[in-house]
């Protein structure tokens, strides 16, 4: 019983250790130092602006593309459906890199579509709508899929056209789920670090980007700290109306679905082969880029990657994964298990989520100055960004769990171990595995924190991938597009991992 009520302290204590107080330290270096007239400067102010600015039209974009994209994919079947729905995935577990790479094969200095977007904001937007339409769309789907047919039949039959009836009935129903979605593409953009840094560009650069130059190149811990502290205060205040547009979500309602249908007219083929274009060219035709650019590499660039350098890189990246995802296990069972209890322990999981690796990081170098170059505090920050994917994972697994099985073999004689061995952990063995797959995909293209705590002796494959691009010549620009290959490579291993317990899962 004591075992059991001290489940929640591994990860208390690392929220507490990694998360909580190096955030507080950041909040007391910004307070300290907040100067209003700072936030005046033309500079910052930009910089502030931008990251604002780029955060709202991304969500804009997102919405008036994934709308009809969702009812789209929602309303009409056609072949490959099913296989479209669970690639909106994809572009979760790809590292920011990978993404980065594919939007300059597309649409950098040598793009192979000849347009040349660097230097403009567009090509950041574009490489958010790459990471957020999938989610906007994801959601829309399921809004739509929330939808009770009797009532779109009641309005049809009643004489509204299509277009009157998603107004008047699907609309209301969907919009909420939207505004969720759209509050979490908020916070990704506004925190995002990897992007911007290699997307925006000196003139396009973020709030996150200038964080990370003030601390790495300045020095300037001060102003790093006030922007640190705005960057809390609006990441929050929107987390916490994502929370409560959750909680409106909460109650879900047993409805009869709308069964999606085979478009019919030439307007409906139409109408679905442009949502499906617009999927292509937002969310896969990067990584088809990268796939390209890499794969068209001469053999000697490929045989270059297995230097000295890209043997040290490929050692750490799998070093730290393999650290990194077995305790992220260790951590997330215990999470999950405590979290059956407890509404706000189940809570506390998304708190890695909502707060952006830059400022965790800094918030690490503030509070443990001695341990900065430490192995032991850069696994910490790994494994307090992946244990989460483990910890919700299972947590919905227990959630759904029967509980007249486990009370029927315990019955039937079976002791707690073998009914946990032959009931329980066929059931909670794919949740797991779909968590660990999450968290190994996160840990493998981990970027913002390995530049703030590493040490060049850690090179993973993600800083080798930054300092190539940092150095001028084609010959690097071609092995850091080859790395990229690889490193979609091992995420859409872990993606396939992913469905196949899911799939697990489903057939159980």
């Amino acid at each position: 019983m004591l075992a059991r009520r001290a489940l929640w302290l591994p990860s208390a204590a690392l929220l507490a250790a990694g998360l909580v107080a190096p955030l507080l330290r950041v909040l007391a270096e910004g307070a300290g130092g907040f100067d209003l007239a700072l936030l005046l400067d033309p500079y910052l102010g930009w910089r502030v602006a931008w990251s604002l600015i780029q955060a709202t039209v991304t969500c804009a974009l997102a919405l008036v593309f994934g709308l009809p994209l969702a009812w789209a994919l929602a309303r009409f079947d056609f072949p490959l459906r099913a296989f479209v729905l669970r690639a909106l995935m994809l572009p979760f577990v790809m590292p920011t890199l990978v993404a980065a790479i594919g939007v300059l094969a597309l649409f950098g200095p040598h793009g192979v579509t000849g347009l040349n977007l660097q230097d403009t904001p567009w090509l950041l937007l574009y490489g958010n709508l790459f990471y957020n339409l999938p989610l906007v769309v994801r959601a829309g789907v399921d809004g739509f899929a929330a939808v009770p047919a009797s009532q779109l039949a009641a309005a049809r039959t009643l004489g509204a056209s299509r277009l009157r009836a998603f107004w008047r009935v699907e609309w209301p129903l969907v919009r909420p789920w939207l505004a969720s979605a759209l509050c979490l593409v908020f916070v990704y953009c506004f925190a995002g670090f990897g992007l911007a840094l290699l997307l925006g560009g000196q003139r396009y650069a973020t709030v996150e980007v200038e964080i990370y130059t003030l601390v790495a190149y300045e020095l300037n811990f001060a102003d790093a700290g006030l922007l640190a502290l705005l960057n809390l205060v609006v990441s929050f205040a929107v987390a916490l109306a994502y929370a409560w547009r959750e909680r409106t979500l909460a109650v879900a309602l047993k409805v009869e679905r709308l069964a999606p249908q085979k478009p019919r007219t030439l307007a409906e083929r139409l109408a679905l082969a442009a949502a499906l274009s617009t999927l292509l060219f937002t969310s896969f035709a990067p990584l088809a880029a990268v796939a390209a650019s890499g794969l068209s590499a001469g053999w000697d660039v490929w045989r270059g990657l297995w230097s000295e350098e890209g043997r040290l890189a490929a050692f750490n990246t799998l070093r730290f994964t393999a650290l990194a995802t077995l305790c992220a296990g260790l951590f997330g069972v215990a999470h999950a298990l405590a979290a059956r209890r407890s509404l706000v322990w189940r809570a506390a999981a998304n708190l890695p989520f909502i707060v952006s690796p830059v400022c965790v990081a800094f918030g690490l170098l503030l509070l443990y100055p001695a341990y900065a170059a430490s192995l032991p505090l850069l696994l910490a920050a790994y494994v307090l960004l992946a244990y989460p994917f483990v910890a919700k994972s299972l947590a919905a697994a227990l959630d759904a769990e029967p509980p007249e099985l486990a009370r029927a073999a315990r019955t039937l004689g079976a002791s707690p171990w073998r009914a946990f061995r032959r009931v329980r952990w066929p059931l909670l063995r794919p949740a797991l595995s779909r968590g660990l797959a999450f968290a190994a995909a996160t840990a493998v293209g981990e970027f913002a924190v390995t530049l703030f705590l590493s040490r060049p002796e850690w090179l993973t494959l993600t800083t080798w991938i930054y300092q190539l691009l940092g150095r001028p010549g084609s010959a690097n620009l071609a092995a850091a597009q080859a790395l990229a290959t690889v490193l979609m490579a091992l995420s859409l291993v872990a993606f396939w991992l992913i469905e196949r317990q899911t799939d697990h899962a489903r057939t159980r």
